[in-house]
């Protein structure tokens, strides 16, 4: 039996090499280049072609090498009674955690708006930021990552709150849940940080209403997919003074196209998924821990419940 790796965008030389570290007596097979498929036992993926996973007659488990999983439950012929893994790497939640504390100090301190002033060739300081005591931030997603950057975002003082679509109890957190708890917890985001995993349920959930229910002047931070957020909503929530600013790392659709108006709204700031990499050198061992737990029966760290889509 075999693994396969597929992705397009991950050096395939290094992950080569770290698998090899790690699963000494796995045979790796890289796409194109699959041999037979019913040699394959275990495919470790991104954004596989529709199609791919099905055609593998013998396959025991699906590993994602990324924390994401919707790209994989977009394929209409995904076999849904496999195990599927989304990635839980340290490396990768350091991250993005520091992704979300840069930004969130940048929006707190008012760069963006000190960007445009400095395009303008424009000299006027601001009124000074509120204490971070005063300034309230909210996560949407309380999984990995939330928790992980609402713990460093605490050192700094700032007032945290969280959202999620069950309930949480993290210390000194205002904790939020639901469809009934979503307004009172946007309500109270200065700055609105977008963790969440995309399902069909968080599809479009940062649209027009809910980005009009975030008091004028809040900021918006999304480094978790593209679809999460309507962006003709956030444009028009940025033209009218509604919203500051907004940093987006992530698009629908990736890459973004060169004439999209995001990529020259004074407002906004792009960067191009770049907020977390998955590293071949600490990620291959936590596949190498998932296929030994579907081996012997056991349910891996990161197993996917494909009922709530992640």
């Amino acid at each position: 039996m075999a693994l396969l790796f597929y992705s397009l965008s991950d050096s395939q030389p290094d992950w080569t090499s770290a698998i090899a570290k790690v699963m000494p007596g796995e045979r790796l097979r890289i796409w194109p280049e699959i041999g037979a498929p019913e040699d394959i036992e275990f495919a470790i993926v991104w954004k596989p072609p529709p199609g791919l996973l099905a055609s593998l007659p013998n396959l025991k488990g699906i590993l994602s090498l990324g924390a994401g999983i919707d790209h994989l439950v977009s394929d209409p012929q995904l076999p849904r009674h496999l195990p599927l893994v989304r990635l839980i790497d340290p490396s990768l939640t350091a991250q993005m955690s520091e992704y979300v504390v840069m930004n969130v100090l940048r929006h707190h301190r008012f760069m963006p708006q000190y960007a445009q002033q400095q395009a303008a060739a424009l000299w006027k300081p601001l009124l000074p930021p509120p204490l971070t005591a005063e300034r309230r931030v909210g996560v949407m997603g309380l999984g990995v990552l939330g928790r992980d950057a609402l713990a460093k975002l605490a050192a700094f003082g700032f007032r945290l709150r969280g959202w999620a679509r069950t309930a949480h109890d993290i210390p000194g957190v205002d904790c939020f849940h639901g469809a009934a708890g979503l307004t009172e917890f946007l309500a109270g985001c200065d700055i609105l940080i977008c963790l969440l995993p995309l399902s069909p349920a968080t599809r479009g959930i940062l649209n027009a209403q809910r980005l009009a229910l975030l008091p004028k002047g809040a900021s918006l931070i999304n480094a978790a997919r593209g679809a999460h957020v309507i962006a003709a909503d956030l444009i028009a929530a940025l033209d009218s003074g509604h919203l500051a600013a907004a940093t987006l790392d992530v698009f629908d659709p990736e890459p973004l196209p060169p004439d999209h108006p995001l990529w020259r709204h004074p407002a906004v700031t792009v960067t191009p998924h770049a907020a977390g990499w998955t590293i071949p050198e600490t990620a291959a061992g936590l596949m190498a821990a998932s296929i030994a737990a579907i081996r012997r029966g056991a349910a891996p760290v990161g197993l996917v419940d494909l009922s709530v889509g992640y």
